[in-house]
């Protein structure tokens, strides 16, 4: 709220753990998440949502394309106009398949940052 109120983007990151995905509660868990995170945020222009699957940050795993679909779409429905990023394992080998996926407005790039040949090699390949 403070960010908020100082004008500043925030990236609000939300996902589920590998327990909570072979429950099948992903939707669950996301919009518990959203609803206790965002639910005093009246102007929530200035937040981007980042999709971080627990299960999948520094695994090399990425979920399959009709679940990420799923997932943002349902995100995005929760949080009206919001934009929504994926993170979780982001890397030069699958930013390809990433963003081939429509619905998915950017990316949060974690460990693979951290080699700036890696990174830009994300980039490169992100707008090729």
């Amino acid at each position: 709220a403070a960010a908020i109120k100082s004008r500043l983007k925030v990236i609000f990151c939300v996902g589920e753990t590998l327990l909570e995905k072979r429950k099948k509660i992903t939707k669950q868990i996301l919009s518990k998440q959203i609803i206790k995170g965002l639910n005093k945020i009246k102007n929530k222009k200035n937040i981007l949502i980042a999709y971080e699957p627990v299960w999948a940050i520094g695994s090399g795993l990425i979920p399959i394309k009709s679940e990420l679909l799923e997932t943002v779409n349902f995100i995005k429905g929760k949080v009206n106009g919001a934009k929504v990023l994926y993170g979780g394992s982001v890397n030069s080998k699958n930013i390809n398949t990433l963003k081939n996926i429509d619905n998915i407005d950017g990316f949060l790039i974690g460990g693979a940052s951290q080699d700036s040949n890696n990174f830009i090699d994300i980039i490169k390949k992100t707008y090729n």
